[in-house]
């Protein structure tokens, strides 16, 4: 025998009822079914209630409502030859519910017991519809074998009555038996109680223990148990199977998927429950049972999280040492009937910690000050106060026991996203790890919860996109290109959340299209200005948040330290922040080991190159850098090696322009200005605290070309070209070239234009290359030598999008 719970939209509409019936009717054992009331009924039984009480005479209108529901699902639903003898029975329900709305709205009074009447006919309505709409179904009367006894306000099950009771009634057992769940009666009075709400659930638990049931299936609207809340985890799935620990742990933190006393009584009889969909009965489901089962290489199951918690804290000195402290507490809230989901205390005892929700808060503080008076008046305890609008989640899992570094990995994960942890408790057993935080904070948590314990099918990384110009739009092509190979073979789903150009920010938290992005651009409205940048990102509060540099911006480079203190990563093609001030430099490297965040910038220099990856490699590994010679700008390199007697000077400079070696003002280049800032990022990555002011400068070009302006540079920049081609000819004749070189030395820097011939390393550099030689203790006698494009939108794009790879720790 099996008892099946049907309940919510299981019972909501006539479609549902009939797949109730199909359920029902194609079981070949004996079976018994626990109805709840039709979807949404309850609420609107206690809404007339209201209504009724207020002294709202609309409250006939909502009953006119109740009463055509009713005879729509009789028609719909209910077996021909049953439906006059149906709607009689409703019919006589619902007047019997009219009188008592009637009595409600002129005695302007509604007490607990005539409320739990009220309730009442919903279940007792939608079982004799349902038993009257299957086959050969048999409907028993709830009131009279299920029995509570009250406690604090509340109804809880007599099992000793109940159990016997439940024996007594079904001695013997019809094919279908059919009950009204949530409905009961008092053992002493008699008067009609209810379960609470979700207590269907209960109803069928109880029968089944107490009659041995092989199974209990609940029925419900969605497939089972799933790892997290599908509302905020869009890849949450179905945990096919669970312990009952871990199911009563999902429940108590609010996994709505079954009410959490149900699983009791069929624990203590090993009774396994099955979650099913009554609008998807092929699904597995969620099997639930004594034994241990899943995916060791999982640590945890699931995630559940309550999201109206309130943290109440009782702090005192007074309290260190003192026997019954923590007693009073708790007696004084249970004898108020609040239940408290979480203890978190200090191990010197100055403060206790409990979480309630929002809406016993208020009434846990009252009672708390009346039991505390005399403490509070004389010091020994501090104010009592609650926090409200918090959220308490819960991970839960028993592979958990005795597996090191769990804890470890949840706050860090957490600390990682900038998210703070209020208060912690973790049991003894540990299956559950409970924590609090600000509720604006749930949505993040979860998710990089759900991504960091292998949850999820991928890792997903939030991208806020500065500069869609060159380096920028070849950035975002790669990244369209590349999302479905990513995903598929490194489970890495990149989301492209917001895109900045020159004037306008574009923020989308489900992600841009990258297929008409520049059109979604030409309509945002938010301006480009720090305060708005920085206020767009964080006031989403998206998990892996990585801001992304593509311009050669100050004002872009301003935002940095904001978004680092707040843990959203920094990934820059910029190299305005990495040579600006060495104060300000040191301050974003140490705010983002600080924060557990990234700030990458290996395309400040060599572009693709993995040039300040390796010496970080190197000085990490002890190693020590002693000097650095390097032609760094592929834009000086090009304009020398494509110097000829049929291209001068200027002509070169254009050529750089228009294929994109150059900055939009070439002057940056030609005054060594870039490869200034380039060398002293690398002097500090090598150790070295080396300010723009340090480098000595031996420029190539005099300083009257680049005081005027930009079209002033164009006009008189041919006047070079003379000089410049006899200086090529000798140096030709000598069988040299000029490299454009920067230098690192003893802690001295310089760049300038430099000779060399055919047996320097540096003569054979073709195009746009660039080339590093670093001397180290190891690498001494040999330096090392890496060399490659050093210039040119595509490949600083993929150095950029490498380093966004890296943040995600894949390979």
């Amino acid at each position: 025998m099996k008892v099946l719970k049907f309940g919510g939209t299981s019972v909501g509409s006539i479609e549902s009822i009939q797949n109730v019936k199909k359920i029902a009717e194609a079981r070949k054992e004996p079976i018994i079914i626990v109805v709840s009331a039709l979807g949404g009924i309850t609420d609107q039984l206690l809404k007339t209630a209201r209504m009724a009480v207020a002294g709202d005479s609309a409250y006939l209108q909502e009953i006119e409502t109740i009463v055509n529901r009713h005879y729509n699902v009789i028609e719909g639903v209910v077996l021909t030859d049953k439906k006059v003898e149906t709607r009689k029975k409703v019919n006589e329900l619902l007047d019997e519910l009219t009188n008592i709305y009637k009595g409600v709205y002129l005695i302007r009074d509604l007490s607990a017991k005539t409320n739990d009447m009220i309730v009442s006919y919903g279940e007792r309505m939608s079982s004799v519809i349902v038993s009257n709409a299957i086959a050969g179904a048999k409907l028993y009367d709830s009131r009279e074998f299920i029995k509570t006894d009250t406690q604090f306000g509340k109804h809880n099950c007599n099992f000793g009555l109940t159990n016997k009771l439940v024996k007594e009634t079904f001695t013997e057992l019809p094919q279908i038996t059919l009950i009204p769940g949530f409905i009961a009666t008092d053992s002493v009075t008699g008067e009609i109680t209810n379960l609470g709400r979700g207590g269907s659930d209960y109803t069928a638990a109880i029968v089944a223990a107490a009659l041995q049931a092989e199974m209990l299936e609940i029925w419900t609207d969605v497939d089972g148990f799933l790892t997290a809340d599908p509302r905020i985890i869009s890849n949450a799935y179905v945990i096919d199977k669970l312990s009952f620990v871990e199911a009563m742990e999902l429940c108590n933190f609010g996994a709505k998927v079954i009410f959490p006393p149900t699983i009791y009584p069929v624990y203590h009889k090993n009774i396994p429950i099955i979650i099913k969909n009554t609008f998807n009965p092929d699904a597995p489901g969620t099997f639930i049972s004594r034994n241990m089962v899943g995916d060791k290489k999982k640590a945890i199951k699931g995630i559940s999280s309550i999201n109206d918690a309130c943290l109440i804290t009782v702090q005192g000195l007074g309290m260190v040492g003192v026997i019954g402290v923590n007693f009073r507490i708790f007696r004084a809230l249970a004898k108020s009937g609040i239940s408290v989901f979480l203890v978190s205390q200090a191990a010197s005892e100055n403060n206790t910690s409990f979480g309630v929700r929002n809406a016993d808060a208020d009434l846990a503080v009252k009672v708390l000050k009346e039991e505390f008076e005399h403490e509070i008046s004389i010091g020994e305890i501090n104010d009592i106060k609650a926090e409200k609008d918090l959220a308490c989640v819960a991970i839960v899992g028993e592979n958990m026991k005795h597996t090191p570094g769990i804890a470890g990995k949840l706050f860090g994960t957490l600390g990682r996203n900038g998210i703070n942890v209020i208060a912690c408790a973790q049991g003894a057993s540990e299956t559950n790890i409970s924590f609090v935080i600000r509720l604006d904070s749930l949505r993040k948590a979860l998710n990089v919860i759900h991504e960091s314990f292998f949850l999820s099918d991928y890792q997903e990384l939030n991208l806020f996109v500065a500069g869609v110009g060159l380096v920028g739009g070849n950035l975002l092509q790669q990244i369209q290109k590349q999302q479905e190979k990513l995903l598929k073979e490194k489970s890495l789903k990149i989301n492209v959340v917001g895109l900045i150009n020159s004037k306008h920010c574009l923020f989308k938290r489900e992600g841009i299209n990258l297929e008409n992005y520049k059109e979604e651009l030409a309509t945002a409205t938010a301006p480009a200005t720090p305060e708005s940048i920085i206020s767009g990102i964080l006031e989403m509060n998206i998990f892996n948040s990585v801001f992304v540099d593509c311009t050669a911006s100050e004002t872009i480079a301003s935002v940095y330290n904001d978004l680092l203190k707040h843990n959203v990563s920094v990934v820059c093609a910029n190299k305005v922040a990495a040579s600006s001030s060495y104060e300000n430099y040191t301050e974003l490297k140490q705010t983002a080991n600080l924060r557990g965040v990234k700030f990458l910038f290996e395309t400040n220099v060599g572009a693709g190159l993995p040039i300040i990856n390796t010496m970080n490699a190197l000085t990490n590994s002890g190693d020590r850098i002693l000097k650095l010679e390097a032609v760094l700008s592929g834009t000086l390199n090009f304009i020398f090696n494509t110097l000829s007697e049929e291209i001068p000077l200027s002509k070169t400079i254009v050529m750089a322009k228009e294929a994109g070696f150059a900055e939009p003002d070439p002057r940056i280049d030609l005054s060594g200005k870039d490869v200034i800032r380039k060398l002293v990022i690398l002097s500090r990555e090598a150790g070295y605290p080396i300010e723009q002011e340090d480098v000595k400068k031996n420029l190539f070009i005099p300083q009257k070309y680049f005081d005027g302006s930009l079209e002033d540079f164009w006009n008189n920049v041919s006047e070079l070209d003379g000089e410049f081609e006899e200086r090529r000819k000798a140096l030709v004749a000598d069988n040299k070239r000029y490299r454009f070189v920067a230098k690192l030395e003893k802690g001295e820097a310089s760049v300038g234009l430099q000779e060399v011939d055919d047996s320097h390393p540096f003569f054979h550099l073709e195009g746009s290359n660039n080339i590093i030689m670093i001397t180290t203790e190891r690498y001494n006698e040999y330096p090392m030598i890496i060399k490659g494009y050093g210039a040119g939108a595509s490949v600083t794009a993929a150095g950029v999008f490498a380093d966004i790879i890296s943040i995600a720790n894949i390979r």
